[in-house]
């Protein structure tokens, strides 16, 4: 018997099939190299630019860098306009004086010391400030009533003949005195004179401290 010629070699499905997952699997390759080198490309340009960073923060200068450990309490606090006036300055006789002190906001507080009695031998009455104030260098305030007496003064804030603190007359308060007086019949007047009240030197004690 003769068998039948084939011409042409036909293909066996296991092979096809083989050479499909082939193909498949050289395309997962492909894939994962190109995902791979585009991964790297990234890391690369990232990790070029993060040391141009760091040289733009270690190029400013120290005033210019952020900080977050240096506390707002470090700061040194402005002082108050006109805190410079602060001091003891004379009043109406040697031994009597006036303490101000200036705070935020022009406010004013301080006190009038004087004489309780004019032969001045009767000790010294204090009549605290009730108000006061400074707008620039126009200083005013009012005092409590002691003894049936009171003051206001409304003036400015001068320079004097002190060349400095350490002198008498650093500064000048002056302006108008007005003495508000009630006896016990309960009759009132005031009397108002004009004065230059002259800043004692800094850190010295009033007269009467010194007699002590």
């Amino acid at each position: 018997m003769t068998l039948p010629h084939f011409t042409g070699a036909r293909s066996s499905p296991y092979t096809e099939g083989s050479e499909v997952s082939m193909r498949i699997r050289v395309n997962r390759l492909h894939a994962l190299q190109l995902a791979w080198v585009v991964l790297f490309a990234l890391m690369s340009a990232g990790a070029q630019s993060n040391p141009d960073r760091q040289n733009n923060n270690n190029d400013r200068p120290n005033n210019d860098r952020p900080s977050n450990n240096q506390p707002n309490s470090d700061r040194p606090s402005p002082a108050a306009p006109g805190a410079d006036y602060s001091g003891m300055y004379s009043f109406l006789r040697d031994g009597e004086f006036v303490q101000l002190t200036v705070e935020d906001q022009g406010h004013v507080i301080g006190f009038v010391s004087r004489y309780a009695d004019p032969e001045a031998e009767g000790g010294f009455l204090e009549h605290f400030f009730k108000s006061g104030r400074l707008d620039g260098s126009q200083l005013a305030f009012t005092t409590e009533t002691v003894h049936g007496i009171s003051f206001e003064f409304h003036g400015t804030v001068e320079r004097g003949d002190g060349k400095s603190r350490g002198d008498e007359a650093y500064y000048v308060l002056k302006g108008t005195l007005v003495e508000d007086s009630t006896d016990a019949a309960k009759k009132t007047s005031s009397r108002s004179s004009e004065v230059a009240l002259k800043s004692f030197p800094q850190d010295l004690a009033p007269p009467r401290a010194e007699k002590k």
